[in-house]
């Protein structure tokens, strides 16, 4: 069995973009070499700052013979149908061809193709410069007189297939057998057979850790040691920990020391500043817990004085840093928030809903209508809505822009605003993913859902929503920050309200300033809703874009799509309500009576809808007492079952017990098993056909106080 070494030498590869690289390289050689009919045992990869390598192992010397029976035209067609199938098969005569007969189709033509393997070294030769000519960056660049794109100018190719060069050519460059290693500790150039000896030359002589996985390790412990011997503690940064991992082929960990000058700076500014424009790691003092005077830098290079000058040098650059950092703060801490919160009129928000200040007048209106909901003092959230934005004019927040609210949180501490206020202005952008944390303050979740809640209905109202996978400001995200922090804080809202609310908002601002009128986007799809304001359609479409998001969560944790849509489809809007319906509605299917009980629902259901098709069911379909008595036993026994779960059921419900909801639904299963078993609904008296079929409809009915259940599947 043969094995292969690949590997792509070139200039620097950007960091972010060699683990995906490396990935994308190694799937596209897979695949040509399986689509050339070669198998093998494995396919392992390796990338580095100016490398891509791939090592396949177990590869046969030549793909197997094939062969292969091409259908051909019927005897006796066209000369121009025969001629064709005679150059696709490769054939000289139609005596080549072997005449087969069909019963139905009659007698055609087959050509039996024998096709010899090939040798691995000719599809490689042939898959590599297509795969290299044909390789996606998310950014690439041409160099000299040549046509190939690639993220950096190439160096060279290195492949070698059991110890002998696979010869092909890309652009001028002619693969080989030599690579390169370490510019400083030894750069080679290296002759290689094989993995083997390619890898024992790069980590030894060459200096290069050829695997991201090695280098991040010895990042990771470098960076444990230097804290251990120094007494402090690693801010872990995994993000930057990747990145650094893609910057030095020989990653060897320097401590530094910085100014402690610079700690009365926030943290949040000193390690961003670390990260953004250093790449060096933040580190706490392992007692206090708090930032230490000294950085981590991970260098590419083993100096021989151990890193002192390395670690002076990258200190000169970062107090350069530190000090621009120094002045945005003294200056901003001179204008207060107030001052710089009338600057956001002048900066634009987005065509259609106005400036930053009329996106902060409507969230502060919002703010303050959600306080009682959220249990937030509304002068409170609406001061915090206030002042949310008005950071982003800031000179800091300019050089940072990933600071925003945080250095906002600051400025309002430093003017004397309340805790509350100042926390409320750092976490209102907040959650802004899956992983971020959710503000617990109430405060801060009035100021987060206003903000949220606004951005949703702004867009909405001028029609421009997400649209497959395109979402280019965010609105997924935006409405499943807001489904977290209504769930993870228990907030009961009726949500379509708060839309409706701040529809009149955005309707206000549009009115008001003559960019025309959002109602023709909005239109009413029902008189009324339990505010007394009119229901739109288009919030209706909103409210499914939370349905949607709340499905999400609701998957993530294990509960069906399914159930979801059963329990929305009853008009409700408040989420935690909602959540909870379908965590008990989950739970009751999973027991045998809630199984058998949707069985009976579907049959119910299934007859009733037969009917409908004939024609539409009486509008005042109801049962008829007299003839239940009537009836077999059967049908009394379900009429009596109705008449008690309907009273039963609507305590629990009231009292959102919706556990003794279904358990109350429960106690129809037998009744409902024994109707289907032993009445027949379809009697050949009219009057006691549509009395059955009334008492069908009480079955569907009463199961829909709870959720659709024509909407549940199974």
């Amino acid at each position: 069995m043969s094995d292969l070494l690949l590997e792509i030498f070139s200039e620097e590869i950007p960091a972010r973009m060699q683990a995906k690289a490396e990935a994308d390289l190694g799937k596209a050689l897979g695949d040509a070499l399986k689509a050339a009919g070669l198998g093998f045992d494995a396919l392992e990869t390796a990338s580095g700052p100016r490398r891509l390598s791939v090592h396949v192992t177990g590869l046969p010397v030549k793909s197997a013979d094939v062969a292969e029976e091409r259908k051909g035209p019927k005897v006796g067609s066209p000369e121009q149908a025969i001629a064709g199938f005679l150059k696709g098969a490769g054939l000289t005569s139609i005596d080549q061809a072997e005449v087969r007969s069909d019963p139905k189709k009659g007698d055609f033509y087959v050509a039996m193709l024998d096709k010899p393997g090939r040798l691995t070294a000719d599809v490689v030769a042939e898959a590599v410069p297509a795969i290299i000519r044909g390789f996606h960056w998310p950014k690439s660049m041409r160099w000299g007189t040549g046509e190939l794109r690639w993220v950096r100018p190439l160096q060279r190719i290195l492949c070698v297939l059991d110890g002998a060069i696979v010869p092909f050519e890309v652009d001028g460059l002619a693969s080989g057998n030599e690579t390169e290693g370490h510019r400083v500790h030894g750069r080679g150039p290296f002759t290689v057979t094989g993995w083997a000896d390619y890898s024992k030359q790069l980590e030894g002589e060459g200096h290069v850790r050829l695997t991201r996985d090695a280098r991040r390790d010895v990042i990771a412990k470098g960076i444990a040691d230097v804290c251990a011997k120094a007494g402090l503690t690693w801010v872990e940064d995994a993000g930057l920990l990747e990145e650094v991992t893609g910057l030095a082929e020989w990653p060897v960990v320097v401590l530094g020391d910085m100014d402690p000058d610079f700690l009365d700076l926030p943290p949040e500014v000193i390690t961003l500043s670390m990260r953004t424009h250093q790449k060096y790691f933040a580190v706490n003092d392992a007692k206090t817990g708090k930032l230490a005077p000294h950085f981590i830098v991970v260098a590419n290079i083993d100096a021989s004085d151990g890193g002192k000058q390395i670690a002076a040098g990258n200190a000169r650059v970062l107090s350069a840093r530190l000090s621009d950092a120094r002045f945005f703060w003294e200056k901003d801490k001179a204008t207060p928030l107030d001052e710089m919160a009338k600057k956001l009129s002048t900066i634009a928000f987005k065509d259609g809903l106005g400036s930053l200040g009329d996106k902060v007048d409507r969230v502060a209106a919002l703010a303050r209508e959600l306080a009682p909901a959220v249990g937030a003092d509304a002068d409170l959230a609406e001061r915090a809505a206030r002042l949310s934005k008005a950071d982003l004019v800031s000179e800091m927040v300019g050089e940072f822009p990933e600071l925003q609210g945080v250095m906002g949180r600051y400025y309002a501490l430093e003017a004397g605003e309340k805790p509350s206020v100042a926390d409320a202005i750092r976490d209102h952008y907040k959650p802004q993913g899956p992983s971020d944390a959710v503000p617990t303050d109430p405060v801060s979740i009035a100021a987060a859902l206003a903000d949220k809640l606004d951005t949703l209905v702004g867009f909405w109202a001028i029609d421009e929503k997400p649209t497959g996978s395109k979402d280019p400001f965010a609105l997924r995200r935006a409405a499943l920050g807001v489904v977290r922090l209504l769930m993870e804080n228990n907030v009961r809202l009726q949500l379509l309200d708060m839309l409706e609310f701040q529809r009149e908002h955005v309707e206000k601002y549009r009115r008001t300033t003559k960019v025309g009128s959002v109602q023709a986007n909005f239109k009413v799809t029902r008189p009324w809703g339990k505010s007394g304001r009119k229901v739109w359609t288009e919030n209706i479409d909103l409210l499914s874009f939370f349905a949607d998001r709340l499905k999400q969560v609701l998957r993530d944790q294990g509960q069906r799509h399914d159930l979801i849509d059963a329990v929305f489809a009853l008009g409700e809007d408040d989420l935690v309500l909602i959540t909870r319906r379908v965590e008990a509605l989950g739970a009751f299917l999973d027991t045998e009576d809630g199984a058998t009980l949707l069985a009976g629902y579907k049959r119910a259901a299934n007859i009733l809808k037969a009917e409908e098709k004939k024609g539409a069911l009486p509008e005042n379909l109801s049962v008829d007492a007299a003839l239940i008595k009537k009836g077999p036993k059967e049908e009394q026994a379900l009429y009596a079952a109705l008449s008690n779960v309907g009273e039963a059921i609507v305590a629990p419900l009231e009292a959102e017990d919706f556990a003794g909801a279904m358990g109350e639904l429960a106690k129809l299963r037998g009744p409902v098993d024994a109707f289907f078993e032993g009445v027949m609904v379809n009697d050949d008296d009219p009057a006691v056909r549509a009395n059955r079929l009334a008492l069908l409809s009480d079955v569907r009915a009463n199961l829909h106080k709870v959720a659709d259940f024509s909407l549940i599947e199974g």
